[in-house]
């Protein structure tokens, strides 16, 4: 996969992201243009459920702010702080290249996920 782009919309903000190249990146791809209904998790990420679960990818424990990820099969997940998760870790899908920051605030938010246009 030839660095495909996504956009995460929300009525916070806008980011753009690259996604990695894995299966789970691509599966990901293949579900848009998507809406999924977020919610705060400890306060470091912004994660919600995907209506299918995509394929497995490598793992890895680490996080860093702009970390889109995969925490189970269908937990789609974006971070905006730094961390680590518990192990078996999460499948990386991409990286924003934005500020994520416009997530660091409690509540719920709806995003919407599409192919960026750039």
């Amino acid at each position: 996969m030839a660095q495909e782009r996504i956009t995460i919309s929300s009525d916070w903000g806008t980011v753009d992201a690259v996604l990695a190249d894995n299966e789970a990146a691509s599966g990901l791809l293949d579900l848009l243009p998507i809406t999924l209904d977020m919610r705060d998790h400890l306060r470091q990420e912004k994660t919600g459920e995907l209506p299918l679960p995509l394929p497995r990818s490598a793992r890895r424990r680490n996080f860093s702010p702009g970390t889109i990820g995969l925490w189970g099969s269908n937990d789609f997940v974006v971070y905006y702080r730094e961390g680590q998760v518990p192990r078996p870790g999460i499948v990386v899908l991409g990286h924003a290249e934005g500020d994520v920051s416009i997530f660091d605030r409690p509540g719920r938010v709806s995003i919407r996920i599409e192919r960026s246009e750039r």
